[in-house]
């Protein structure tokens, strides 16, 4: 049989398995892109053997000069300073974005299909309000600064209801009794998320350098939405945070003995002070136990404690301390605002803090303070 009837007998079987089975979509629709231009590849080439095409004709086995779509939203971030993980989040979106509308161009597409995405996210994967506005921004992003084209009216796009939440929060018993279920670096870290209102990835990313015990304060660098603030050190963990840093500092000697001892600095710092990555102020506070090995240039380092250790631990200590509550590493700084307006403190103090843009993020906690219904007494305890 010819090989070009082969080729068309295989094309209509894709053809029919396109239309019977939905589930390997996808996958079939690139192995049969993947078929045609090897099939255009196979025919320009034995053109060009006989002479009857010319190398200038066969465009399409030469790469094009223009990067990925994947690798143009990945420069338009980075070189507006998003974070890594809002990168991550962004791409994710343009991709399922793509694959919604069967690995259509998103410059092909536009409103109408914009808005069927986002219906579809609201009615039929019933996402939260939170999670379909990440996905609305991640759009505006690739079609504003990626494809240069405005986003027209949506039109009536079905939008997820916005519930209110209030925080969970532990009392002042429960937060002690999950503390006291801690040990070592891990009772540190928690330590000083709940005696200083930090969010889990601001305490790993401490260096040496942000911890300053003689003003009994933290220094935290590039928080959320990219902002510095200070907060308080509790007076409490300072000793067991020295010894904790001297035995780190031990670690970090044996490592520059070794030849080693490098930490990632934030952008191109490394480049500008190319002996700071080995300098005691710019290491971690929680480094991990193990080194990491750069296979490009060979170096070795220690990256800072993975989340999902102290995540891991912090669960364990909520069961053994038998709360019913879902209390997490953020449960924390729940707590540590809620319990700073029940000693008295003001609204703006605690907003600074926290380092809330708005101090209407705050307000939450008024709504969850231990006086029971809005502070209201109950006329059943009066009876």
């Amino acid at each position: 049989m010819p090989k070009n009837d082969r080729g068309n007998r295989f094309n209509g079987f894709l053809e029919h398995i396109l239309n019977s089975n939905q589930r390997h979509r996808t996958f079939l629709l690139l192995l049969k892109d993947d078929l045609f231009n090897f099939q255009r590849f196979n025919t320009s080439k034995n053109n060009l053997a006989m002479g009857t095409e010319t190398p200038h004709q066969t465009r399409f086995i030469s790469r094009s000069n223009t990067p990925k779509l994947m690798d143009q939203v990945k420069s338009a971030l980075r070189s507006r300073h998003y974070s890594r993980r809002t990168e991550q989040a962004y791409r994710n979106w343009i991709k399922r974005f793509i694959y919604f509308h069967h690995i259509r161009h998103p410059k092909d597409m536009g409103e109408l299909e914009i808005n069927a995405f986002l219906s579809h996210l609201a009615l039929k994967e019933k996402v939260s309000s939170s999670t379909q506005n990440q996905a609305l921004a991640a759009l505006l992003f690739l079609y504003r600064y990626v494809i240069n084209r405005d986003v027209g009216d949506l039109g009536n796009v079905a939008r997820a209801r916005k519930p209110r939440h209030l925080p969970v929060v532990m009392t002042r018993e429960e937060a002690k009794s999950v503390l006291n279920n801690l040990t070592g670096d891990k009772w540190l870290m928690a330590t000083i998320m709940y005696g200083g209102g930090l969010r889990l990835m601001e305490c790993l990313r401490l260096r040496v350098q942000d911890i300053d015990f003689s003003k009994n304060e933290i220094l935290i660098r590039d928080g959320k939405g990219g902002k510095d603030r200070r907060t308080m050190l509790p007076v409490v963990v300072k000793q067991p945070l020295q010894e904790h840093l001297t035995h780190v500092k031990a670690i970090h000697a044996k490592d520059l003995a070794a030849g080693w001892g490098h930490v990632e600095l934030p952008d191109a710092l490394d480049r500008k002070y190319p002996n700071a990555p080995k300098e005691w102020r710019w290491q971690w506070v929680f480094p991990q136990d193990n080194r990491w090995r750069d296979d490009k240039t060979g170096k070795e380092g220690r990256h800072h404690v993975h989340e999902t250790i102290i995540q891991r631990a912090v669960a364990r200590a909520v069961q053994k301390a038998q709360l019913t509550k879902r209390a997490t590493c953020h449960t924390f700084r729940h707590s540590f605002a809620t319990h700073l307006l029940e000693d008295g403190y003001d609204i703006r103090t605690i907003q600074e803090l926290l380092g809330h843009k708005d101090v209407k993020t705050t307000m939450i906690y008024t709504h969850v303070l231990n006086r029971g219904g809005a502070g209201v007494k109950s006329p059943l305890d009066t009876l």
